[in-house]
């Protein structure tokens, strides 16, 4: 039997572009802790290998500290041993990176820079497939049914790769999601995929240790896997320390967006490390609208970050809500009216239209304020 701890996708160094300042390196001490946080899970599941299937960094060149500093992490705890897999980030084409990386390395830190079998404990062999480059264009893991281990041994596949394509124009280096079944593998490590997935029972990807963006529903964390000849148990363990929430908003006419927006929102107390984005739908009024838009404002600072989609959401403009803006004959009320009369302008291309409403929607807001 064999236990191990399998993770992917540290992107060590990240440089998180689109944010603000101080959240970026907020986010980038947190992918750095990751490689703590791993260890613990790896100490308290009696783990003793770390399988990381590609990708540690998040590009060819790290900075020397990013890259000193993550093996002095590593080195930490001299019980754990680290199995690096350079992944389509960090490929083989890096050679200075990964020439470092055998030089500087600690003992307990092992890079995997070649597709031959590596016993990491008697009787269990890794098969690594190291990318060789950014988009290798070929199936890696194709060799590993050729790679000859003793009779009876635990044989366990390491690789960084997509094992589904959504182009049209499909992709040779897919890796097949049987590779497990046809290379004969206890269990076949995968990377690439920031979500965690079952591709089989004997397949995984772990997902990111720390989530990078809205698209996983599923919290950041690794797999603790156990290998004693027959289906592997896997186990998955967190490991995040920021969250991403996605928030669906679905709004009624006549509905107190304030109030559904607050029924939907995570408690104060998680907010600061919270990545929230909403997303309304639905239909409201030019008051409803201005009602949200408040009572986003209001929390926007609770969050580490907080973002809105409103392209679903569609904003009525009924004659009452014109009201707000005075009487007939006043400069403000004659923009409204204009810009009411284009919203509705089924001559005017939709760009227009909807830069008319949006104009309309503003204007709404800041007579709101005003008053």
């Amino acid at each position: 039997m064999i236990r191990l701890l399998h993770t992917a996708d540290l992107h060590l160094g990240k440089p998180f572009g689109r944010f603000p300042e101080d959240l970026r390196g907020r986010l980038r001490e947190a992918r750095h802790a990751s490689i703590g946080r791993l260890a613990a899970a790896a100490r308290a599941n009696g783990v003793a290998d770390v399988l990381v299937a590609g990708d540690t960094f998040d590009s060819q060149t790290p900075s020397p500290a990013t890259l000193r500093q993550a093996l002095q992490a590593m080195a930490a705890d001299p019980g754990i041993t680290w199995w690096l897999l350079p992944g389509n980030h960090d490929s083989l084409a890096a050679g200075e990176l990964w020439q470092r990386i055998v030089r500087e390395a600690p003992p307990n830190v092992r890079p995997l820079l070649s597709p031959e079998a590596v016993e990491m404990a008697p009787g269990a062999f890794l098969l690594p497939a190291p990318c060789t480059q950014r988009r290798p264009g070929r199936d890696l893991t194709a060799g590993m049914a050729e790679i000859a281990t003793p009779a009876g041994a635990l044989r366990i596949g390491l690789a960084h790769g997509a094992v589904q394509s959504f182009s049209e124009a499909g992709n040779l280096g897919l890796v097949p999601p049987d590779r497990a079944e046809t290379a004969c593998l206890a269990f076949l490590a995968l990377g690439d995929w920031h979500g965690q997935l079952m591709i089989g029972a004997r397949t995984w990807y772990p997902g990111a240790p720390e989530a990078d963006g809205f698209k996983h529903a599923a919290p950041p964390g690794a797999l603790v896997v156990t290998l004693a000849g027959g289906a592997p148990d896997v186990t998955p363990v967190p490991t995040g320390s920021f969250a991403w929430r996605n928030v669906a908003l679905d709004l009624l006419p006549g509905a107190d967006p304030e109030a559904r927006l607050a029924a939907l929102l995570p408690p104060v107390a998680a907010r600061r490390d919270t990545l929230l984005r909403v997303a309304a739908t639905g239909r409201t009024g030019l008051a409803g609208e201005a009602a949200l838009l408040r009572a986003l404002a209001a929390v926007e600072h609770d969050f580490a970050f907080l973002e809105t989609d409103r392209t679903g959401l569609a904003v009525d403009h009924a004659r009452a809500d014109l009201e707000a803006f005075g009487p007939p004959g006043t400069a403000l009320r004659a923009a409204a009216d204009a810009l009411r009369v284009d919203a509705d302008d089924p001559l005017l291309p939709e760009e227009e239209r909807a830069a008319a409403l949006a104009a309309l929607s503003r204007l709404y807001a800041f007579a709101g304020e005003a008053a």
